[in-house]
């Protein structure tokens, strides 16, 4: 158990979508990480549920940490969650960290959900992402299939839903196994599901979720905001 971190306050923001259980995973996280850490823990989204990140900072009295629930880095981590942060009344109480991925971790919850799946040891991957147009996210994606590639012990491809980097289709074989690089159900999510079996795919695997790595990760981000500076932090 890590030490309650006593007057800080826990702030994660996911994406936000319009599937009801996919927001879910969000709130289970953090209520997880706030919990190990003993502070209080509150979820927002960048857009299509509430509470916004820029409502849930805006007028904050006390020292808070903000850990994207995002997996790598964009055009939100670039410009609208600092945006956010900046907007609030005491923005200097207010620190936000960077995208969860690539990670160990987010590696090993992948491995642990293509095991579930049915996967089976040197069955070639294909980590599917649902892709930016921020050439940094490219390199953040290409950084965490190869980070799948060591845990699984096994040749990662990448292939990316939307903008920069090549569809499912046009990277899946048929006998391939699917790593969807989501951390929650939603449109995305069935999209890369749909277009993997359609191309041969024969296993696809859930999304990340709420797996119990990514509440060390959360933790881990959340401490490491603190970090050096969590005497002048936790003083406001």
């Amino acid at each position: 158990m890590t030490a309650p971190l006593e007057g800080l306050r826990l702030v994660t923001v996911a994406h936000g979508t319009r599937t009801t259980a996919g927001n879910l995973v969000a709130a289970e996280l953090t209520a997880a990480a706030g919990e190990r850490l003993g502070v209080e823990a509150t979820t927002s989204y960048v857009e299509l549920c509430e509470p916004l990140l820029t409502d849930v900072v805006a007028t904050t009295d006390r020292p808070t940490v903000v850990v994207p629930l995002l997996l790598s880095t964009g055009y939100h981590l670039r410009h609208d969650l600092p945006g956010s942060v900046a907007a609030a009344q005491r923005p200097e109480l207010v620190r936000l960290g960077g995208a969860l991925g690539p990670d160990p971790l987010l590696a090993s919850a992948q491995v642990d959900r293509l095991r579930e799946a049915g996967a089976t040891p040197g069955q070639p991957v294909v980590m599917v992402a649902a892709g930016s147009s921020d050439p940094l996210a490219t390199d953040d994606l290409e950084a965490a299939a190869a980070l799948l590639a060591a845990a699984w012990g096994a040749p990662v491809r990448l292939a990316t839903l939307s903008a920069l980097g090549t569809r499912p289709e046009h990277v899946v074989r048929p006998g391939d196994a699917v790593s969807p690089y989501l951390l929650a159900t939603g449109h995305f999510h069935r999209k890369a599901r749909h277009d993997s079996l359609a191309a041969g795919a024969s296993v696809v695997a859930d999304v990340i979720g709420p797996h119990p790595r990514l509440v060390d990760l959360v933790c881990a981000r959340a401490t490491a905001l603190v970090g050096t500076g969590r005497g002048r932090l936790l003083a406001g």
